[in-house]
């Protein structure tokens, strides 16, 4: 009689290998949770629990950003092959821009919002201190990825996503008027707004020169597979963005910068914005038409249904700064439309990763490719989910 000896126990995997696939993608959740704090405080409507709301939003947030920063430094520790070829991937590398608009959502939202809970002081304190850290992230952002692409990412064919980068800089321009009347009058609130607004062009001249390459690969190319389509959302970001950051500008310039100048930012705040914003409300019927299109065709949910929620937020904020500077009804209705769009995204896209999180699926790595073609609504290095 033979004797069998049990199978010897798998050993255990490190806690760390739980990270492995954590990409900088995941700073996505805190940008969109945290605009929907921002940008509910700033709509015309003081519904009773709408203000607490925004802050326990924002208060999410803030809980979110150092436990994934935690995560992602766990994740270049222990998965350094893992963290470099991220980089080297022209599909994953344009998201290292994003911890660079969670560190600045995060901070804007502490001025916005988050001063009912932790006090004007410390709010401010923490704002400045997450828009110095998120402005040398997204300029460090805006030239190395696009650096990356020239000179490593050759043939790679051009997506929504190539925008992440460059609107880091945007987000940026957008939250310093915020932190203006904090600083001594003079010389040091001149210097900030108007280095905002050099950052503002900054980004801006990047997008325009990105974007004809992004529409002309969608009209062109066909559509994008379905697990990014909803990254056509993204270039809602720059538009959005930028609306809100010139009538930020003009509501700080008064008694910041000579008179004749203050009045031109408001003139300009309403001359670049109202045109932007109709040309955010084209891609986003372009944008949801292709989308439903997708879901037509069976994709299943991603990390990048993300995209749904911080861009559709900045042209919330966008619509909001542009009725309080024309004082048009239809601005705050629209405003409060987009909002709407926006929590309802929020909520279906928050359900998502937390069933992801806890079936694991979205932790999990690639899985390898078939055998035979077959409907691409599988999992990529996006981290989507059947």
């Amino acid at each position: 009689m033979v004797t069998v000896a049990p199978p010897l126990p798998l050993a255990p995997r490190p806690a760390h290998h739980a990270v492995r696939h954590l990409g900088p993608n995941w700073y996505a959740t805190v940008m969109g949770t945290a605009i929907v704090g921002t940008a509910g405080a700033a709509l015309p409507l003081r519904l009773p629990g709408l203000r607490p709301a925004c802050a326990a939003l924002w208060a999410l947030s803030l809980a979110l950003l150092p436990a994934l920063l935690a995560a992602r430094a766990l994740h270049w520790r222990h998965h350094r092959d893992r963290a470099r070829a991220d980089l080297l991937d022209p599909a994953t590398a344009p998201f290292h821009g994003c911890l660079a608009m969670a560190l600045l959502a995060v901070g804007a939202g502490a001025l916005t919002v988050g001063r009912d809970w932790i006090g004007t002081g410390p709010a401010v304190a923490l704002g400045a201190v997450l828009f110095g850290a998120g402005t040398v992230v997204a300029l460090a952002a805006a030239v190395a990825v696009p650096y990356l692409m020239a000179v490593r990412h050759h043939g790679a064919q051009p997506t929504p996503v190539w925008l992440l980068p460059l609107v880091a800089p945007m987000v940026s321009a957008a939250s310093g008027p915020a932190l203006v009347p904090y600083l001594p009058p003079g010389q040091a609130r001149a210097t900030l707004l108007l280095a905002c607004l050099a950052l503002f062009g900054l980004s801006l001249l990047a997008t325009l020169a990105l974007l004809p390459v992004v529409f002309g690969r969608l009209l062109t190319g066909g559509p994008l597979p379905p697990v990014l389509t909803p990254t056509l959302f993204l270039v809602l970001g720059p538009l959005g963005q930028s609306t809100t950051a010139v009538g930020r500008f003009a509501e700080a310039a008064p008694g910041v910068v000579p008179g004749p100048q203050a009045r031109a930012f408001a003139v300009f705040a309403v001359l670049y914005g109202v045109p932007v914003m109709g040309f955010a409300l084209l891609w986003l019927c372009l944008s949801g038409a292709q989308v439903a299109r997708a879901r037509r065709e069976g994709m299943g949910f991603a990390m990048t249904w993300w995209a749904f929620t911080f861009p559709v937020g900045t042209c919330v904020t966008g619509a909001a700064v542009l009725a309080r500077h024309t004082g048009l009804v239809a601005c705050d209705v629209l405003a409060v439309a987009l909002y709407a769009v926006l929590v309802g995204a929020w909520g279906v896209v928050a359900a998502g990763t937390v069933r992801g999180l806890l079936s694991g699926a979205l932790l999990a790595g690639p899985r390898p490719a078939p055998a035979g073609p077959r409907r691409a609504t599988g999992r990529t290095r996006l981290d989507g989910v059947r």
